[in-house]
């Protein structure tokens, strides 16, 4: 379980909807997640969907005049932080049972947390050991643990056979998930694990698991909730602006 900062003020909760480790529908929000666009007009920050992309087709949805922005007021393109984990290679990625509506932070949902290797197969800790998925991770929030510069066929090669050969280590079974449970681990301690197991086979240092969180998974979920409930909004009503609540 992946600790929210319970003392920030939280935003307009999305909608949940009930699944496993699946894709999920938000009320009035179609399948499958858009770019934003965000700009000022009317003395108001103001979100819409990511069409039209040119500027000068743009039209402000409060007093539906053209918008004219000069070079530094140009529209910001918000893509969305919620992708499909199998179409990513050599990722960290989290997910939910409730799919996009879990990373809600008014939703108790328990985040669940997986490695992919250079396929896009999925492996992640259960309580029937070391699973390895082609479906079921198309809403995560997606992690790059290799740069672009060493992502090479050779790599990917050696990433790949390191990840089977980790999996299949004896301390990952089935049989030894409440022991790990008690501590705390789970598949998060999965996860970091092979990323430590790969980190010290090229002479680096581990990471603790309190500054991966910080520095990798509490700003990214944080994000994925405030664009949830800004997107659904505009989905719903055509437009989301600042004068009505605090957005991303």
């Amino acid at each position: 379980m992946i600790v929210r900062d319970k003392n920030k003020a939280p935003p307009t909760p999305v909608t949940p909807a009930t699944s496993c480790f699946a894709p999920v529908l938000l009320s009035g929000v179609p399948m499958g997640f858009g770019d934003l666009l965000r700009f000022r007009h009317c003395d108001r920050t103001i979100f819409t969907l990511g069409e039209p992309v040119d500027p000068a087709g743009l039209r402000c949805p409060i007093c539906r005049q053209a918008v004219r922005l000069g070079l530094m007021e140009a529209p910001v393109r918000i893509h969305a932080p919620i992708r499909d984990g199998h179409q990513t290679a050599c990722s960290f990625l989290i997910t939910s049972q409730l799919g996009a509506a879990g990373f809600s932070e008014e939703n108790e949902s328990e985040l669940h947390v997986g490695i992919s290797n250079s396929k896009g197969v999925v492996f992640s800790y259960t309580e029937l050991g070391v699973q390895r998925q082609q479906e079921g991770w198309e809403q995560s929030i997606i992690v790059p643990l290799v740069a672009p510069g060493d992502d090479t066929l050779s790599f990917r090669m050696l990433w790949d056979q390191q990840l089977e050969t980790f999996s299949n280590l004896n301390t990952w079974t089935g049989d030894r998930f409440q022991e790990h449970r008690e501590f705390g681990s789970c598949c998060y301690g999965f996860a970091l694990s092979y990323i430590n197991h790969v980190m010290r086979s090229e002479g680096k240092e581990p990471i603790t698991r309190e500054h991966f969180t910080s520095q990798y998974i509490l700003r990214r979920t944080e994000a994925a909730s405030q664009y949830l409930s800004v997107y659904q909004h505009v989905c719903l009503h055509g437009y989301y602006s600042t004068a009505e609540s605090h957005g991303p």
